[in-house]
């Protein structure tokens, strides 16, 4: 209703000016007052018909803009002035040309993704040419290159994760997958870190399962195992499976400031580990979270600085959204 009395106030001021000018004249000619209250009366009267009229218009229109949301696929209401019909052609103009830059977008993003997944594909047959070099080689030198070539793997593996996150639903295959194989596997993976930098792995299988994908648990199993090693240099690193059923990876590292623990799973954050690390990128926790996101699974951490960090794994029925 505001509004609507703001976009007539013109007409509003006007009224009360003639109005005004009408009773200076009556005064001026010493007219009956009545002579000017009568036809005020009638003009008052058949304004505030027209006012309603103009008032439902206005709900009308002001109701169907609402609807309209972009990008503009329903037709806007039908223009009543010159103005209007301008503003309905500029908004014309801009939407095509807005559609023209998304589909631009769209194709340059296409392309972008299409060529990593290409080298992401590519480069996986020299890495594992290079794995099967070191494969009978047992030595400081080739743990040391072992360890380098896993890491390389794995920036591998979150370059075609991060490509097919958003297009990841298709890919998914959920079924009863038995735990203790998965973290054995990624165990193994990381042996080369743990023996490099003497430190301990603890796991005690439970011969647990859960309805997941093995693939996609497996990628957040391996991202949390490896900061588990890259943030500690002593002690162990533990692997548990608890009722109800969650998985956690435990470190004895540096652990997170309790300023940055909220914000380790956002993008791109990498907060005071990332001041002293500087090849930390906050993008594999990220990761994580957009992977369990996808496969129902709750996520969280707890740390303390000097005394190491926890993640947790929620991969409860309770909490996933497949059964």
């Amino acid at each position: 209703m505001l509004s609507f009395l703001k976009e007539k106030r013109t007409g509003f001021f006007f009224f009360f000016l003639s109005s005004a000018v009408w009773c200076a004249f009556i005064l001026l000619y010493r007219l009956p007052f009545a002579a000017f209250l009568y036809p005020f009366s009638i003009c008052a009267a058949l304004g505030l018909v027209l006012l309603a009229f103009s008032f439902a218009a206005f709900r009308k229109k002001t109701g169907a803009l609402k609807k309209v949301s972009p990008p503009i696929v329903s037709p806007l209401p039908p223009p009543e002035t010159e103005a209007e019909k301008e503003y309905q052609r500029l908004i014309a103009d801009l939407t095509r040309e807005n559609e023209g830059n998304l589909k631009e977008a769209e194709e340059k993003r296409k392309d972008a993704e299409d060529y990593f997944t290409v080298w992401a594909h590519q480069i996986k047959t020299p890495l594992a040419s290079m794995r099967l070099s070191l494969e009978n080689e047992d030595g400081n030198l080739s743990r040391k290159l072992r360890s380098d070539l896993n890491r390389t793997e794995q920036y591998v593996g979150m370059v075609l994760t991060y490509l097919r996150l958003d297009r990841s639903a298709s890919d998914f295959v959920f079924r009863e997958t038995p735990l203790d194989p998965l973290i054995r596997a990624e165990a193994k993976r990381f042996a080369p870190d743990f023996i490099s930098k003497k430190i301990g792995f603890v796991f005690e299988p439970t011969g647990k399962t859960a309805v997941t994908d093995e693939k996609w648990l497996s990628f957040v199993l391996g991202q949390l195992l490896s900061n588990a090693v890259k943030y500690t240099k002593e002690g162990t690193v533990t692997v548990s499976v608890t009722d109800p059923l969650a998985l956690s990876v435990s470190d004895t590292g540096i652990g997170i400031a309790p300023e940055d623990l909220p914000r380790v799973f956002e993008k791109g954050y990498t907060g005071r580990n990332g001041r002293t690390d500087l090849s930390a990128s906050g993008i594999g926790l990220y990761l994580c979270r957009r992977v369990c996101e996808a496969l129902g699974i709750g996520i969280r951490a707890e740390s303390e600085p000097g005394k190491g960090t926890t993640v947790y794994l929620d991969l409860s029925k309770e909490h996933g959204r497949y059964e």
